[in-house]
């Protein structure tokens, strides 16, 4: 589990970037591989995710994460829902649940705002992140009482520029939307080909935003075969599927309260 400075602000307000070590799946999926979009043996899944849980400090039916369809959906929750709700972002001013993302190359997104006590985690992809999916989740996080100059944001392990190469067409969709986004792009080996920076985008739009607080992690899921899974280079090597590592963020077990002196929090 890979945590970071920035949202270490308090001892209740717990996250995690997760590798792909430490859990009970095999073969391609080695081993905590929390997808149950992969088709790996679901008990396996849904034990390596209780892990997950138990690794913050939670029950594993606190442990949410939505259907992600690469859109800029959003979910506000107050509770663990029945079903996985639709939506590539998680948010929550909720003790008792824990907000994850699943990702195998796009970008996880974990943000707080200690003073409101709000959470939220975001599955960023180039789509999602090209449609506002990051913005999206600040302004839920604002109707719940955040201030976006007070979140602070963690960007966590995903695919780097250097492995991310993609055709014309698709910086040409990222130059339509803002001459601006031209700099996130740098140019491949391959004649006609460019290499994106995908979690400097999603650093750029936070910052852009009003998030002052922003920590991008430098690892790449597609380089790391030993810690990371990743969706291309699973598709490069021709393999079948590919399991997905998960982030996960809460403001703690219920009645316990966040941001105020002795531990006198919400639910005291």
């Amino acid at each position: 589990m890979i945590e970071v400075p920035e949202l270490m602000v308090n001892p209740e307000l717990r996250h995690g970037f997760f590798t792909r070590r430490g859990g009970w799946s095999a073969g391609i999926y080695e081993s905590l591989n929390c997808g149950f979009g992969s088709h790996d043996e679901r008990a396996l899944v849904a034990r390596n995710r209780a892990h997950v849980a138990t690794a913050l400090g939670m029950m594993a039916h606190t442990l949410v994460t939505g259907h992600q369809t690469h859109s800029a959906d959003v979910a506000v929750l107050d509770a663990p829902p029945a079903q996985a709700p639709r939506a590539d972002a998680l948010v929550s001013a909720a003790p008792g649940i824990a907000l994850g993302v699943l990702t195998a190359d796009c970008a996880p997104v974990l943000l707080a705002e200690p003073a409101a006590q709000v959470v939220a985690a975001a599955h960023a992809g180039w789509r999602g992140a090209l449609e506002g999916v990051l913005e999206r989740t600040i302004e839920a996080m604002e109707r719940l009482g955040a201030r976006r100059k007070r979140i602070a944001a963690a960007i966590g392990p995903a695919i780097q520029q250097p492995a991310y190469e993609v055709g014309a067409e698709f910086r040409d969709r990222f130059a339509d939307a803002d001459g601006g986004n031209l700099c996130f792009f740098i140019a491949a080996e391959r004649p006609g080909h460019f290499c994106f920076d995908l979690p400097g985008y999603c650093r750029s739009r936070l910052r852009r935003a009003g998030v002052t607080t922003v920590a991008v992690s430098e690892k790449c899921t597609y380089a790391d075969a030993a810690w990371f899974f990743s969706y291309r280079r699973a598709t490069h090597r021709g393999e079948p599927d590919y399991g997905r590592q998960i982030s996960a963020i809460t403001l703690g077990p219920e009645g316990f309260g966040v941001g105020a002196p002795g531990g006198q929090g919400r639910n005291s």
